[in-house]
């Protein structure tokens, strides 16, 4: 019976290294892969999945305003659905997400972020973690060597971001993955506090 899994994790935690592979060891048995992406993520092209040490394919580019529902009839059955980048997906996209695997019993793999440089939910993490019938953490880890769960922002002096829009996007010159201790006495230290409640 197929399920819904959501496999998240933070910034350079590999995601996007896992959904390719992923589709690789699909295809490699003779299974048809819909690989899909939110239009928002287009860093390394519209239609491209890339990761950091060099995986790529092409995707089917998803907008806000588009069904995946109807999109996905339209590109032709798949035995699997795997999705980058999803937190970029809507809530109502995210339940399309769950009814193609409820209706048509299609898995469905979605890679992604958890939350924001603020520590708040995307709307597309949260009605995952919501809906989904397998969560997992992809883990990555803080300079000091503890697990890394925040991802910070940062200015081009590498001072971390406390405001701006929750939607920017960057790479390793913009986000830095932080555990929430490091990222709290970071931003305490930078305004001159001793102690930051966060």
């Amino acid at each position: 019976m197929a399920k819904l899994y959501f496999k998240y994790g933070a910034m350079g935690s590999s995601k996007s290294a896992q959904a390719l592979i992923t589709k690789f060891n699909y295809e490699e048995l003779g299974m048809s892969v819909w690989l899909i992406k939110p239009s928002v993520d287009d860093r390394d092209g519209a239609d491209i999945v890339r990761s950091r040490i060099g995986l790529q394919a092409v995707a089917q580019v998803i907008t806000p305003e588009q069904s995946i529902r109807e999109a996905y009839f339209a590109a032709g059955r798949h035995d699997v659905i795997i999705s980058d980048e999803s937190q970029f997906f809507t809530p109502e996209q995210i339940e399309e997400l769950r009814a193609l695997v409820d209706n048509e019993d299609v898995p469905v793999l979605c890679f992604g972020l958890r939350t924001d440089f603020l520590t708040h939910f995307f709307p597309g993490s949260q009605r995952l973690m919501e809906l989904a019938d397998s969560i997992t953490e992809i883990k990555t880890v803080c300079s000091c060597g503890k697990k890394a769960t925040v991802n910070a922002r940062i200015d081009a002096n590498g001072r971390i971001i406390t405001q701006g829009d929750q939607v920017f996007l960057g790479g390793n010159d913009s986000y830095v993955a932080m555990c929430h201790k490091c990222w709290r006495d970071k931003i305490a230290q930078q305004n001159g506090y001793g102690d930051l409640l966060v």
